[in-house]
């Protein structure tokens, strides 16, 4: 089964952060501090019904937040 593409909030060289959907080749949206950034990629993530992950300035994964349709209990 095909995942959907994810919401991601990572920093850009330039020190801005970029909110970019999986699989495009643009971002949503730039913004100066990561707070922004993170609410764009919050609301994005719900509309889209799909997962949001943040990363650190080093680009590392900080945390992911899921708003898709999460079957609960989890399988496997």
């Amino acid at each position: 089964m095909p995942r959907k593409p994810h919401v991601a909030v990572e920093p850009r060289p330039d020190g801005r952060w970029a909110v970019q959907t999986n699989g495009t080749k643009r971002a949503d949206s730039l913004h100066d501090r990561k707070i922004d950034a993170e609410r764009r990629g919050k609301e994005l993530a719900k509309s889209k019904r799909t997962e949001l992950i943040v990363k650190n300035e080093k680009g590392r994964i900080e945390r992911k937040d899921s708003f898709g349709n999460d079957p609960f209990p989890p399988r496997g």
